[in-house]
């Protein structure tokens, strides 16, 4: 395994949390093979190996089985299951003791070719899993900081920042009409090893410019602030919300200390890795709020989460592990 990926994986084990709830247990992850939800099912099978009294048993249902085989190598292990299909028209779901639902398109460059396959998985989708979930341990939804923000049914954004909504609305729905243990994490800019380098969002564009070696490309005028969150914190949090979280409850997945303007970002990033900036071009961005307010994650703190990777560190070790990737 990647030397990054088996560093993080051993960092969120050794944070202090029930993991034993999941020894012998059903796991359903749905996007199993996406970039967030597959280091939840990496930490799942370091669980097994090392953590555990008993294995739980991992089902992956995904878009492609062949990514997803070549990470989690599927047939070579019988703990984890890797199921191919589409979570807004599947039909029949067996009951599981947690489900994680993460199946999501989520990046700005989908959604003006592909709304309509953006928003079904946060509704459609939700709601069969939900309905299949009346007597699990837990439920886990994907929502995103945009849900919080002032609507607008029209923006091109809004088939995600909508859909995640109502996805919202759901789960709080189903727990007061059934009791079902429906939490929630808003997630916000989250980077690390194994995001799609054209993914189209700036931390993957500026990762990609840095491991070709500059210069670090700004396609917009730079000024709107976003809070960046490393991949393995991210992690540590949804599990914090899935195992120790009040359902019915959204709790913002963020790193405000890494709050930030994307200027700033590239500026701070090319310091760090003694690269070049392109002045500001034409922006190829999907439209976006110039400023997002800064998280409040004071909820998550009070479950005892608390993140501390600076983007320095968070991004020098996603470099690393695209290098050694490679090698």
């Amino acid at each position: 395994m990647n030397k990054i990926i088996e560093q993080d994986l051993q960092s969120i084990v050794s944070v202090s949390l029930p993991w034993e709830d999941f020894a012998g247990a059903s796991v359903l992850v749905t996007g199993g093979a996406g970039f967030l939800p597959a280091y939840m099912v990496e930490t799942l099978l370091y669980l097994n190996r090392e953590v555990l009294s008993k294995p739980c048993v991992i089902t992956a249902f995904v878009r492609n089985w062949k990514r997803a085989e070549a990470r989690f190598a599927g047939p070579s292990r019988g703990d984890v299951c890797i199921v191919e299909g589409d979570v807004a028209i599947q039909g029949w779901i067996p009951p599981f003791d947690y489900i994680i639902h993460a199946a999501s398109q989520a990046s700005p460059s989908v959604y003006l070719t592909d709304p309509v396959g953006t928003l079904l998985p946060n509704t459609v989708g939700t709601n069969l899993l939900l309905k299949a979930s009346r007597n699990c341990r837990g439920f886990l939804f994907f929502s995103s900081g945009s849900a919080a923000l002032p609507p607008d049914p029209l923006d091109p954004r809004a088939c995600y920042s909508e859909s995640k909504r109502m996805g919202e609305t759901m789960c709080a729905a189903y727990h007061r009409q059934f009791n079902l243990p429906a939490k929630i994490v808003r997630i916000s800019h989250t980077y690390g090893p194994g995001m799609r380098l054209d993914d189209g969002r700036v931390f993957a564009d500026f990762t990609r410019d840095i491991l070709r070696g500059g210069p670090i490309v700004l396609r917009s005028d730079g000024l709107a602030y976003r809070p960046f969150l490393y991949l393995a914190e991210a992690t540590i949090a949804f599990f914090t919300v899935l195992l120790k979280g009040e359902p019915a409850k959204a709790y913002n997945v963020a790193n405000p200390a890494a709050y930030m303007s994307i200027r700033e970002l590239a500026d701070r990033l090319a310091a760090r890795f003694r690269l070049a900036t392109d002045p500001p071009s034409l922006s190829t961005y999907v439209s976006a709020p110039p400023a997002i307010p800064p998280p409040d994650i004071s909820d998550l703190n009070a479950l005892g989460w608390n993140p501390h990777v600076t983007v320095e560190e968070g991004f020098s070790r996603t470099v690393e592990s695209y290098k050694e990737a490679d090698q």
